[in-house]
């Protein structure tokens, strides 16, 4: 078949970006203050603004700011902790890489590692599955993330698993930390944008509810360097005209009902409940715990997790000075942390921020001071 007439989609065009980035300026000069505050709830938005140095294009009254949009960085302590516990145990862990070194209450999985505690880094529940299958032996996927993991963990769920296969759910689910987020005392967010993957199975109606409460914007974004800033025009130009509506900018991929497979298999392994995300607050219906009906395969119901064992192991002094959850509050940027890129970097991470690839001061010190 030819491909003759066909128009090529493309998203990293400097012409389009420029022009993009005129109407931003434009549009932000309309609103007639400053600054303008948005706040986008997704690291892999954040890598893609540091990466592309899309912040150059953003006219200096505007300021865009990350939220809890890491998985990793919100995992509280005490979940951490469990992780830990087991694999002290000598129950073999397996997990997501980045969560190997992100710090407990005193320790991360690479602590105990070190004491010779089997982890494994997968890149997927199926991965963990596979590892399963391959002994007798207990395994227990320590399963974090937002709705796009946690689908998979319930569709594996679903599927099937070998007997000795378990999991200690630390997901998360975004819609109520925005609630959180929007009622904070001293925030000044003034819009939000949504990530568009979790989009994809959310839909775009979810936040409708959201927008009629708190009278803000919501717009859905893709990743390129152009979805950014066309969802970013498209923000401003909300604010400016006081319309308090959802817009769905990524509209190749997200849908207004989403997938409903996908949110069928997930409520029907998992049941929100309330839990502290690291640093910021208790999050009413944030977590995401196994069903009754799901408890053989739940860690937390088959063994016996014995957290005392970590109560004789002192806290890093350093974590007290931490400002993790500030920034993935919005009210702090990383350059306000007296610990960034000199006792807290990548090699040696004081907060969880610094762990994760998806974190606001790891993208920092990657990339460079982003204001």
């Amino acid at each position: 078949m030819s491909d003759a007439g066909v128009l090529e989609l493309k998203f990293r065009d400097p012409a389009r970006a420029a022009a993009l980035s005129a109407a931003l300026a434009t549009t932000v000069r309309e609103i007639g203050r400053a600054p303008v505050s948005v706040m986008h709830v997704c690291g892999s938005h954040e890598q893609a603004i540091a990466r592309f140095g899309l912040r150059s294009a953003f006219p200096e009254d505007l300021h865009v700011v990350m939220g809890p949009g890491c998985p990793v960085c919100i995992t509280d302590q005490p979940e951490v902790d469990e992780a830990v516990a087991l694999a002290r145990q000598g129950v073999r862990i397996a997990t997501y890489g980045d969560m190997v070194r992100v710090p407990g209450t005193a320790l991360s999985l690479a602590d105990a590692q070190g004491e010779g505690a089997r982890v494994e880094v997968v890149y997927s529940i199926d991965q963990a599955v596979a590892l399963a299958r391959g002994c007798s032996e207990p395994v227990v996927f320590f399963g974090t993330g937002f709705e796009t993991t946690a689908v998979a963990t319930a569709a594996a769920i679903l599927a099937g698993l070998p007997p000795n296969f378990f999991v200690l759910s630390a997901h998360k689910y975004i819609p109520p930390v925005m609630e959180i987020v929007a009622e904070m005392p001293g925030s000044r967010i003034e819009g939000f944008l949504a990530a568009g993957h979790a989009a994809i199975i959310t839909g775009w109606g979810i936040f409708e509810p959201f927008v009629a409460r708190h009278q803000v914007p919501v717009v859905v974004a893709g990743f390129e360097p152009l979805d950014i800033l066309a969802a970013l025009v498209r923000m401003t130009e909300l604010i400016r005209d006081r319309q308090c509506v959802v817009d769905n900018m990524f509209p190749r991929c997200v849908t207004r009902a989403g997938n409903v497979t996908a949110q069928r298999q997930l409520w029907k392994v998992f049941a929100p409940t309330g839990g502290v995300w690291r640093g910021i607050a208790h999050v009413p219906n944030g977590n995401l715990r196994l069903r009754d009906e799901w408890a053989h395969v739940d860690a937390r119901r088959h063994f016996a997790i014995d957290l005392t064992s970590l109560w004789d192991e002192a806290p890093s002094p350093l974590s007290q000075q931490c400002v993790c959850g500030d920034i993935m509050s919005g009210l702090k940027s990383p350059a306000d942390c007296p610990l960034f890129g000199a006792e807290c970097v990548p090699d040696m991470p004081v907060g969880a921020c610094m762990v994760s690839s998806e974190g606001t001061c790891r993208i920092w010190h990657e990339y460079g001071t982003q204001s």
